[in-house]
Formats: C-alpha cells, sequence, structure tokens
C-alpha cells in the first residue's frame, strides 16, 4: 500500500518538473537558397512542462548563423512555431543594427516561453524558420510572414540617420563633441521610461472608473508625409476608449502603413511615452481617413499603479508608402524638446552607447568611421 502511493506521488511529481523530450529540440528550417546558413545551435537550457491542459515549452537557443550571400545583413527575423493555430503556439526574434560581411558568423539569442497541445508533446519538433532579413541596399529576403521587411527597413533607416547624426558632431566638434553627446544620450537613456500600449479592439476594457471626453493634441513634424488633423478619446482611468484620429496624406505618394507615438500625461504632470499604435490603410495623396475607431488603447501600469490619463498627444512615428519605403523623423525633429524629452533611443543609438560603454570614445569613432 506504501509503495503505490509513493509511486502515484512520484507521478503526479513528474508531471510538475521539467520534461525534456525530443519534441523541444526545435528543427532549424530554412529555405534551399537561404542567405544564411546554420555554424551551430545550443537548446541546453530549453525545457517543457505540463501546465493544464498545454505543455509550456521554454526554449533558450544560442544559434550561430553565417552571411552566405555577397551582401552585408542589416537585420534578421526568425519565425519560431510550436504549434499554428494554439493560441501562444508562435513567436518571432529579430535583431537590427547588424553590420555582417558576406561568410562572417553572427550570434541570435532566442529566449521565448510557447504554448502547445498537451497531446502535441513529443509530434512534430518545434520548428524556426526565417522570415525575412534586410540587406544593406534594402533588398530583402524571406517570405515576410510578419511584415518583417518593414520593421527591419525602420530600424535600418533609424541607424543611419542615427549615425549620420553622431558623425555629423565628430565633423564639427572632434571625439569631444561625440563624447558629449553620448554621455547625454546614457543620461536620457535612464531618464525616459517608456510603455507599451495595448490596441484591443471593441469596446471597454476592463475599468469601470468614469469616463471624460479628451482632445488630442498632436505634435507637427514638418517633414512628415502625414497631418494628423483631428482626434479625442473617452478616458477612464488608464484607457482610452473609442478614439478617433483623422489622418490626411499630404504627400504626393499612396500611403498603406503608418504608425502613430502617444505621448501620456498623468495627473502630476508627467510625461511618458506609452508606445507606438499601427495602422494598416490605403491612402492616395491628398485623401484624409479616420483610424483606430471601434477600438481601446490600454496603458500599462506605473510603480503598480494604473497611469491615469489627464491628456494625450500623439505624433506620427513612421510611415510605409505603397511602394515599400519609409519615412521616419529626422535628427532635427527628435531634438525638439517634447520629443527630446519622452522619445526612446533607437537600437543603433542603444548600440553605439553599449559600444562607447565597453571601448570608449576611440572605439566608437572607429565604429562610425566603417560606415
Amino acid at each position: 500500500m506504501r509503495s503505490s502511493r509513493v509511486a502515484q506521488a512520484f507521478v503526479i511529481a513528474q508531471a510538475f518538473l521539467p520534461v525534456l523530450s525530443a519534441g523541444v529540440l526545435p528543427k532549424i528550417d530554412l529555405p534551399k537558397d537561404s542567405p544564411v546558413t546554420v555554424v551551430s545551435a545550443d537548446f541546453g537550457d530549453s525545457n517543457e512542462m505540463a501546465r493544464g491542459g498545454a505543455m509550456l515549452l521554454d526554449l533558450h537557443a544560442a544559434l550561430s548563423l553565417r552571411n552566405s550571400s555577397a551582401r552585408r545583413i542589416r537585420g534578421i527575423t526568425l519565425l519560431v512555431m510550436a504549434q499554428e493555430v494554439t493560441p501562444g503556439g508562435k513567436g518571432s526574434v529579430t535583431v537590427t543594427s547588424l553590420d555582417v560581411g558576406p561568410q562572417e558568423t553572427f550570434p541570435v539569442r532566442v529566449d521565448l516561453r510557447l504554448l502547445r497541445p498537451l497531446q502535441a508533446s513529443g509530434a512534430a519538433p518545434v520548428q524556426i524558420g526565417l522570415d525575412g532579413i534586410l540587406f544593406d541596399d534594402l533588398s530583402f529576403f524571406g517570405p515576410d510572414k510578419l511584415s518583417s521587411r518593414r520593421t527591419l527597413t525602420v530600424s535600418e533607416f533609424e541607424a543611419r540617420r542615427d549615425r549620420k547624426y553622431f558623425k555629423s558632431l565628430l565633423a564639427e566638434g572632434g571625439s569631444q563633441k561625440l563624447q558629449q553627446a553620448i554621455v547625454e544620450s546614457l543620461a536620457h537613456q535612464a531618464d525616459r521610461p517608456a510603455y507599451d500600449v495595448q490596441v484591443m479592439r471593441g469596446g471597454r476594457a476592463t475599468n469601470f472608473e468614469p469616463e471624460k471626453q479628451v482632445q488630442f493634441a498632436f505634435l507637427k513634424l514638418p517633414d512628415s508625409p502625414i497631418e494628423l488633423t483631428d482626434g479625442m478619446a473617452r478616458i477612464s482611468g488608464n484607457e482610452a476608449r473609442a478614439p478617433r484620429l483623422e489622418v490626411k496624406n499630404r504627400s504626393e505618394r499612396p500611403i498603406r502603413y503608418l504608425e502613430v507615438g502617444w505621448i501620456l500625461q498623468d495627473r502630476n504632470g508627467r510625461e511618458f511615452l506609452a508606445g507606438s499604435v499601427p495602422a494598416e490603410l490605403q491612402l492616395a495623396p491628398g485623401q484624409k481617413s479616420q483610424i483606430l475607431e471601434n477600438s481601446t488603447l490600454k496603458f500599462p501600469q506605473r510603480g503598480g499603479q494604473p497611469l491615469a490619463i489627464e491628456g494625450m498627444t500623439g505624433f506620427v512615428s513612421s510611415v510605409e508608402y505603397a511602394d515599400g519605403s519609409v519615412w521616419i523623423p529626422s535628427s532635427a525633429d527628435l531634438a525638439t524638446p517634447h520629443l527630446q524629452r519622452v522619445a526612446s533611443p533607437s537600437d543603433e543609438e542603444q548600440r553605439l552607447v553599449q559600444i562607447y560603454r565597453k571601448r570608449g570614445i576611440q572605439g566608437l569613432v572607429a565604429e562610425l568611421n566603417k560606415f
């Protein structure tokens, strides 16, 4: 009797412990004509365990890839799939601000938590595939299921903008002026908390506080192809319900996508960048359209408390034209007092700051001179 209870307890305990299986080890599936090849893959810390009626997969992988093309790689997105139709069954990893030459290798770190049905455990392995690669000439390879081309292109434009800005400082005032700007960037990064906004389709989400109508304010960026002309929302706590935002294409080119960045003001007058909200549309030159209708913008908590919204200021953070080219704010736009206080640094600015911290000002100068 005692031995059967011990055996039963052992079985129950096993259900709550990480269970390594062949299904945990992903299959890296790259196209035959892929411009990258796998040099090595280490999945040593990956594990899965039963969680209710599903298997919870903690995937931790260190990949080493080689650029087998004749062009320099600027960015890459990998699609990781444990189960295509299950919520939480797939994810992605994007690496930007790369400068990988032909036959050079580069690391990609994968740290994802995925779900798949319990009955699927031990079946088809998790798959790591290629969604897209962007090259230095802005050409692209991949199926682009995740709109990677847009994401990687925007990141590359930001990188070029920021390198140009820092190189101009170096040309104007030498390494001393460059160093001053980098030190200021370090200070700003510490002082600029950023929050990710959630976009939920439909009506009210979770708040039950009284609503109030708030008119949006807008930052005017002189070179922006999109003009934000009018907007309002009903605010309740940390949610903006049924926002109405009117935009106008003031360029001479059709536009198919844009992102609006949001700066929030709380009851104490403090401002925070709350991320960007995307909108896919077909906007001809001179045409107006309304976006974000029938949705709720939910902003995260700050210090454990919901962020009480008193005001919202929008600005155009990126635009994609119908031909796939993009627009982003210029360095001069980012230097305006309002944006300078809250705007988050690009991936490239963060990379350059890290080079300065590790290799000093001369190492940073040498890096900038590569481009």
